[in-house]
């Protein structure tokens, strides 16, 4: 028998598993490390957090992913090229943080990877009876499995999309074993690039459960920041704070089919993107607009698509609770347009779970090659946008 598979049947049968989680979002920031000691599985989850970094992507590393990131006419040989490449630098990244952290690779149980996403084309988007649902993530798990001598877990998404999903949003999965509880609805909101929220029940029931992306996040405020305000990023929303939104131009952004949508969707920054925003622009007359009353009006955008969605879907009546997450948990002016949206629902950073903020999408996928190694069944039953599945593909070193 292949040794590899004994040591992961050992692995799968400790009472205690070492799993670094590894995610890179749509921001293209870089790479967030998350070191988790996870026993059980299921609702037997007990998940305990030991370390957390976040390594930035160099600016070369950024252009290159930037090429073919949300195009849909790219140079192939470079989407190829990258997606070992990925692999090999997310591999460096995480033997880097051992050794820095102290901790042999060999005390590892396995590492889950959630690689960097290029492309999310939903059904929805593409508009194709012929078609699937389609994403793409690069960063190939054997690159990971083979250089670090670990072995990896990756490309979760696919079997979310072969099982009937639309490979995204994942986070429901890890939402569900580690943050559910029964003295309230809780609503977990991450603001990455693209915002997406999951609905926790007090009641527990797996079959309330669902998840759903909302529209954009950070996405469209930092391409806009990238492209017009020489900055990556509005930090602390300084900038929209001091704008005004510009309400003919918010209600055009609003008013594309997505939003239209019926819960639950995905979306990328395939279609919110700096097209849409020019577009948008165009057709109100707005071209002119300054840097920070746009910042406030795509502020805008993010908060009322967010808070609609939660209001159109959400059931009413018992206590509720919204926790955030993400880089935009760090934007204190769009973190107070939700609250003001979400009228009597307090907003919380998920730390007050015990989790930081921007550890909190690591630590899923950490949590997902658990259930993937160790779990007998999968903890939630089957429906449109929540499969019941196990998530991702196991690579070994040799």
């Amino acid at each position: 028998m292949n040794p590899y598979i004994d040591q992961l049947y050992s692995i799968a049968r400790k009472e205690t598993r070492l799993i670094l989680g590894l995610m890179s979002g749509t921001s293209l920031d870089g790479l967030d490390i998350a070191l988790c000691r996870i026993s059980g599985s299921g609702t037997g989850t007990r998940l305990g957090l030991e370390r957390s970094v976040i390594i930035p992507y160099p600016p070369p590393v950024r252009e290159e992913i930037g090429k073919i990131f949300a195009k849909p006419v790219i140079d192939f040989q470079l989407l190829c090229t990258l997606n070992p490449y990925i692999g090999s630098l997310h591999a460096g990244y995480v033997l880097d943080t051992l050794a820095g952290w102290k901790i042999r690779p060999e005390e590892i149980d396995l590492v889950a990877s959630h690689g960097q996403t290029v492309f999310h084309a939903p059904r929805s988007r593409h508009s194709s009876d012929f078609y699937p649902d389609a994403t793409l993530q690069i960063g190939d798990g054997d690159h990971i499995a083979v250089r670090t001598g670990i072995i990896t877990v990756s490309d979760f998404r696919q079997k979310h999309i072969a099982a009937g999903g639309e490979g995204a949003p994942l986070a429901v999965y890890g939402d569900f074993l580690l943050f559910s509880s029964p003295a309230e609805d809780r609503i977990l909101l991450n603001l990455g690039g693209i915002a997406n929220f999951t609905y926790l029940p007090a009641s527990l029931d797996p079959a309330e459960v669902f998840t759903t992306d909302t529209g954009p996040a950070n996405t469209l405020m930092d391409a806009y920041c990238r492209s017009y305000a020489g900055r990556p990023y509005d930090h602390d929303g300084a900038l929209a704070a001091r704008g005004t939104p510009n309400f003919p131009l918010l209600q055009r952004l609003l008013e594309d089919d997505f939003f239209r949508q019926p819960i639950p969707k995905s979306t990328g920054p395939e279609l919110f993107n700096m097209q849409y925003l020019e577009k948008a622009q165009q057709d109100t007359d707005t071209r002119d607009i300054a840097p920070e009353d746009m910042l406030a009006t795509l502020a805008h955008l993010t908060a009322r698509s967010v808070t609609e969605a939660i209001a159109g879907s959400v059931p009413a009546g018992n206590k509720k609770t919204l926790y955030v997450s993400g880089g935009g948990a760090n934007n204190p002016f769009l973190c107070s347009l939700i609250q003001d949206g979400l009228g009597k629902i307090p907003l919380e950073p998920v730390s007050r779970l015990g989790i930081p903020a921007d550890a909190k999408e690591a630590v899923l996928f950490a949590v997902l090659a658990n259930e993937a190694v160790a779990a007998p069944v999968p903890a939630l039953q089957g429906k449109y946008g929540v499969p019941a599945i196990s998530l991702g593909k196991i690579s070994f070193p040799g």
